[in-house]
């Protein structure tokens, strides 16, 4: 099975071109042994695109957590595959549009330096509502800001959005423990009133354009830096008042620029083609 290693600040992805005749059986139990980074290649997720046009950059993506669960889209995943998709020269269009479980997504490329893409995604409408998160603490709530949820008797303000996949914001004036604010994600991404999981962002304001974010993903756990994570954050920030509308996102490996404007979210950030490779465990 041929694939491609790929990275957004430390986010790492494996890519399948499954136009080129790949198929794979039991594909969740293929996700968990390739990205496995001790048995298997090693990544946070699998993507796997297909290139239905490659005039208009029309690509069909789906991605496969480390766990083998299938999430709904990923900011960094889908700059990843864009990466790919111009490295390899398989699109002739300067914008593809990628067809997601989320919904299209147009993806538009910035700058080339060699391996290095600088790519802009859009990220489409912010849900807000419990129901379209979804969040089920058997109310309805038309926005989740600041919300009271108990973690062993400890009580943690929430901020819950979605990009077309779950995220619970936790602001704090510094950062916990590593131990600790790993504790914390694993309670908060299985906890009962998130019916699909979710994923967490732990956020600190460093003013108005600027915030730090460390990432807790659903079904992978910490990650380097996260797409879809540092929009949730950027959404949380200035619905809570604590930011403007077009904010840089600060990992722990770099930057993304996200930018709320009008309805839809927009992100900008790297994306590096690593190496190619053949994985022979079927």
């Amino acid at each position: 099975m041929k694939f491609t290693k790929v990275h957004s600040l430390g986010n790492d992805f494996l890519v399948i071109d499954q136009s080129e005749g790949e198929t794979i059986a039991n594909i969740d139990d293929f996700a968990r042994r390739i990205c496995d980074r001790h048995t298997g290649v090693g990544c946070d997720g699998l993507l796997l695109i297909s290139v239905k046009d490659k005039g208009q950059g029309l690509v069909n993506f789906r991605i496969f957590n480390a766990d083998g669960s299938e999430a709904e889209i990923s900011g960094n995943g889908l700059r990843c595959a864009a990466a790919f998709l111009y490295f390899q020269k398989k699109i002739d269009s300067p914008q593809i549009f990628f067809q997601t479980t989320a919904g299209s997504r147009e993806c538009d490329l910035i700058e080339k330096k060699n391996s290095l893409f600088q790519i802009k995604i859009e990220m489409g409408v912010p849900h807000l509502t419990s129901k379209d998160i979804p969040f089920d603490d058997g109310s309805y709530h038309e926005k989740i800001i600041d919300y009271p949820l108990s973690i062993n008797r400890k009580i943690y303000p929430i901020t819950v959005v979605s990009l077309g996949n779950p995220h619970c914001a936790v602001f704090v004036d510094r950062f916990p423990a590593r131990i600790e604010w790993h504790q914390i994600g694993r309670e908060i991404e299985s906890h009962p009133f998130f019916p699909h999981r979710t994923n967490i962002e732990f956020i600190r304001v460093l003013n108005r354009q600027e915030i730090e974010v460390l990432f807790w993903e659903r079904g992978v756990g910490e990650t380097l830096s996260s797409g879809s994570g540092a929009c949730a954050s950027a959404v949380a920030s200035i619905l809570k008042n604590l930011t403007d509308k077009k904010v840089i996102v600060r990992t722990s490996m770099g930057k993304l620029t996200v930018e709320w404007e009008k309805e839809k979210v927009y992100q900008a950030g790297p994306a590096e083609v690593v190496f190619e490779g053949l994985f022979f465990s079927q």
